[in-house]
């Protein structure tokens, strides 16, 4: 029975509706003469809270609620990729073609081109068992993705009586038919929907042991992320979040990219869709929209909608994974999404809790980054996917103690804190070392030792304890000055410094430096690593530090990034072979050196 009920109330995006007592929670509602899209958020009696995602200038009390039947749902089908939507899967260039500039109240669109006709090839014949899940057949949806047309995971399941052959469908073409025991037939489409709030369901969970390879050294090789991790990027007003979550979006190792612009300021989401379809794939040539979906919901849209705009990317995320793609989705910011929490409950008049947060924030931060994942998908043949989860956090201030970033911290597994001292003295990416820690690294060293070399756990840890050595001198030298520490010392500063700007430092406006494969990042830290050790030695040899400091194998170590292209690694050899050279020489001139002295004083003794 549809529900159908009069305005009574409106709060700004909040709107109260009375002869409501047979809407369901999370309904889609119609509100006033607009039809504006809304969604039922709280029941009490008769009388339905509902959020609002569109502008409710101009409604007015005695105004009819229509429900839906439905919960708010994103269609799910060929076209999503390269679509730009707003927060409830509107594709943005529709709206504008039919209100211009600025988006219109109560538009319709259709999410995907209905009319499009996609080359239809079948997977399964006829009197084959399906269940939810299972591959119908594969459309190309661009060159760079194909496209599995899957039952959807509600579906009975049952046999195959009709499928289409080979051609040319648009997507409300009926490709299969299937019949249960019954004799019940179920009609299926190149499309199906899925309620946002519901999580898609998935035969097996895997552990996360597989990195998710970005090319930036800070990230792979000190704090890395698994494929259907959960990762978080918190850092104040510009430290970089938006250009690092662009390197991850652009040079990860995912087929397909989600990007929520969730309540960012416009001319940075602006930027966003300027610069995205002009990013070319780069292990295809081919434009990165191809691969990309783009949510859109900026701070002067409706404030609702950006609530929902979380929901529908992870829901299309889940869509690629159950066909058996890696997905990376990327929440920017999540700070603002939690904001537009912050003002419906304000507007609902509930209880407030720490910095006027609701007392569900927590919760509904879990419910999203619980939908990450690699999982073994529903159906046949057997495919795995994963969503890997990454939100920005924009703390006030830069405060990593406020609700938000503290609550994040509990169900996120990676930490890439952004430091403010570190981004104003240029140096990007400014994850803070310290600060950031990867709960994922003893998961993924072993695809490390199976794919790079069995070195990279010990080489990181090396390399690491000397960035931690560095930071507690740094307080010594703050008090006493450099020339209180003994030689042994200095080195730890030179070889943290050396890892500061030859291996943390990354320039991703760089041509060869914006990507670092793995290979790459193992041998430029084992090359460090090496220095460090050698210098170590030479020191204890009698070799003075500032001879060492002098050595021409350190500006070439740290100009190695910028000069060594992936296809010529093996020139790492080359620098290898300097070090064990110029050490050599310094070692030979120290002994005689050293002789020289011991020659001189023996002469003093006898004089």
């Amino acid at each position: 029975m549809v529900a159908k009920g009069k305005i009574v109330w409106i709060s700004g995006p909040a709107v109260r509706a009375d002869g409501m007592s047979t809407a369901k929670m999370y309904e889609t509602v119609e509100v006033g003469e607009s039809k504006l899209i809304g969604e039922v958020i709280r029941l009490t009696g008769d009388i339905a809270f509902i959020q609002v995602y569109e502008s409710t200038s101009g409604l007015k009390p005695g105004e009819p609620v229509t429900g839906t039947g439905q919960p708010l749902s994103v269609l799910l089908g060929p076209g999503i990729i390269g679509k730009i939507y707003d927060g409830i899967q509107r594709p943005l260039d529709e709206i504008a073609a039919k209100s211009g500039a600025y988006i219109g109240r109560g538009v319709m669109t259709s999410p995907v081109d209905m009319k499009k006709k996609y080359r239809f090839k079948p997977s399964v014949k006829k009197d084959d068992q399906v269940g939810p899940g299972s591959i119908l057949g594969t459309v190309e949806e661009t060159p760079l993705l194909t496209h599995r047309i899957l039952v959807p995971p509600n579906h009975p399941g049952g046999k195959i009586t009709d499928i289409a052959s080979e051609g040319d469908y648009d997507i409300e073409h009926i490709v299969a038919t299937t019949e249960k025991g019954g004799g019940e037939k179920v009609q299926l489409k190149m499309y199906h929907k899925w309620p946002v709030r519901k999580p898609r369901p998935y035969a097996e969970r895997y552990d996360p042991t597989v990195p998710l390879v970005t090319g930036q050294r800070v990230i792979d090789t000190y704090f890395p992320i698994a494929k259907g991790g959960t990762g978080a990027i918190p850092g104040g007003f510009g430290t970089g979040k938006t250009v690092t979550l662009h390197q991850i979006a652009k040079w990860a190792d995912s087929k397909v990219v989600v990007y929520i612009g969730c309540g960012e300021r416009g001319n940075e989401m602006t930027e966003v869709l300027v610069e995205f379809p002009h990013l070319i794939d780069p292990r295809s040539g081919r434009p990165l929209m191809e691969r990309t979906v783009l949510v859109a919901n900026t701070s002067n849209m409706p404030v609702a909608a950006r609530e929902a705009s979380i929901y529908t990317g992870v829901t299309i995320a889940e869509y690629y994974r159950d066909m058996g793609y890696d997905v990376v989705l990327v929440a920017d910011s999540t700070s603002r999404w939690a904001e537009a929490l912050r003002e419906m409950s304000g507007r609902l008049e509930e209880m407030p809790a720490e910095e006027g947060y609701p007392s569900y924030l927590a919760s509904r931060l879990a419910e999203f980054y619980e939908r990450a994942g690699r999982v073994r998908a529903l159906g046949s043949p057997e495919r795995a996917g994963s969503v890997t989860l990454v939100g920005a956090v924009s703390p006030s201030g830069a405060d990593f103690t406020e609700p938000v970033t503290t609550h994040t911290i509990r169900f996120i597994k990676t930490f890439w804190a952004l430091d403010t001292r570190l981004a104003y003295s240029r140096h990007y990416p400014s994850i803070n070392w310290m600060q950031s820690y990867s709960g994922y690294l003893e998961d993924v060293s072993k695809w490390w030792k199976e794919n790079v070399t069995g070195e990279w756990y010990n080489l990181r840890a090396e390399s690491y304890h000397v960035l931690q050595r560095e930071d507690t001198l740094k307080e010594i030298v703050r008090l006493l000055g450099p020339e209180a520490l003994p030689d042994e010392e200095k080195l730890v500063l030179e070889v943290a410094r050396m890892v500061k700007i030859g291996i943390l430092q990354q320039n991703s406006f760089d041509k060869i430096d914006t990507y670092c494969s793995p290979q790459k990042q193992v041998k430029m830290v084992g090359l460090m690593v090496k220095f460090y050790k050698e210098a170590q030695k030479a020191l204890k040899a009698g070799i003075p530090l500032a001879d060492i400091r002098a050595m021409p194998i350190i500006p070439a170590l740290l100009k190695s990034k910028f000069e060594i292209p992936e296809d010529q690694l093996n020139k790492f050899d080359e620098l290898d072979r300097q070090i064990n050279e110029q050490f050599h020489k310094a070692g030979a001139a120290g002994g005689e050196g050293a002789a020289a002295m011991t020659e001189k004083k023996e002469a003093e003794v006898i004089a």
